[in-house]
């Protein structure tokens, strides 16, 4: 058996035969927000739905297994995993970001800036050798964007961690575009991996969520301080929704990238259409057109 055809079969059964209570075959969806325990003193498992609940550590472990990282957090939105992982850092920080990158997160660094006194450089993911230009004695982090949204621009994960490990910096990766279908950043050497869920792993624009996964001691018993504390947590009928939107995800991932490439073919004879981005796999892709008036503004 190939390892795709592994990751199929592991996507199909999550979550199936987890219930040793009742052995149901799908995974229930539990909404209590509180659990009793059998003594005073005596901790079994969970006790408040914020810190932990049995239906979101069924999502939390198969991700965790899908990008190969020690654990993963399941937060309320791809915006709040960005800012479970910000979290992490304090007043002065410096992190190096992808230039292209997605115009939420570009807007809450700008905050993070103003407000708590971060500081960001921006790279712009083709010169390997300005990450060093851009380090400096408070550079904490790279966090970097592959492919990029918009201008679906991709970078090489193994050179990034390379530098990041050699200058004992974290290394951030958001992996929504192509999701562990595609791409494994932790298996390259990032130490986290951010995304929003609400796009291809729950498939079917039903659910708002985000993932957060680690890997490493450290660092994923930070977060789940933070995870706990902060408090945007995943709620269980959405967990239940992405897990069972996760499912289809091989087949999916299939059908949009084919998809693309004949939206493309199409793109690229239009006489109105002057560029087309496409990094080669998935279903994501932009274009420019000859004229930005000819599109209502929205």
């Amino acid at each position: 058996m190939t390892d795709r055809c592994r990751q199929e079969t592991f996507l199909v059964q999550i979550g199936n035969n987890r219930d040793e209570h009742f052995r149901a075959v799908s995974t229930p969806i539990y909404f209590s927000t509180a659990f009793r325990h059998e003594e005073i003193g005596l901790q079994d498992g969970y006790d408040y739905i914020r810190t932990g609940n049995p239906t979101r550590t069924v999502l939390e472990e198969a991700v965790a297994e899908l990008e190969k990282g020690d654990k993963a957090f399941a937060t309320s939105s791809g915006m709040s995993a960005v800012q479970l992982v910000f979290s992490l850092f304090e007043k002065g920080d410096h992190i190096i970001s992808s230039r292209d990158i997605y115009g939420g997160n570009f807007r809450l660094f700008e905050i993070f800036e103003k407000k708590y006194g971060f500081e960001f450089s921006y790279w712009d993911g083709k010169d390997y050798e300005e990450l060093e230009t851009l380090k400096r004695e408070n550079t904490k982090a790279i966090f970097i964007e592959t492919p990029t949204n918009p201008l679906m621009q991709t970078v090489k994960l193994s050179k990034i961690s390379e530098f990041s490990h050699k200058n004992d910096l974290l290394h951030i990766v958001d992996n929504t575009l192509y999701t562990p279908y595609i791409q494994r950043p932790i298996e390259e050497g990032a130490d986290i991996v951010i995304h929003s869920a609400t796009k291809y792993l729950a498939g079917h624009n039903d659910v708002l969520a985000g993932l957060v996964i680690a890997k490493g001691e450290e660092v994923c018993e930070e977060l789940s301080f933070l995870h706990n504390s902060i408090g945007a947590v995943l709620a269980p009928y959405d967990c239940w929704s992405l897990i069972r939107g996760m499912k289809t995800l091989a087949l999916r991932m299939r059908q949009h990238e084919r998809n693309a490439k004949h939206v493309i073919d199409f793109l690229q004879d239009h006489p109105l259409v002057t560029n087309v981005y496409y990094p080669g796999r998935g279903g994501m892709l932009s274009f420019e057109i000859i004229n930005e008036n000819l599109v209502e503004p929205f």
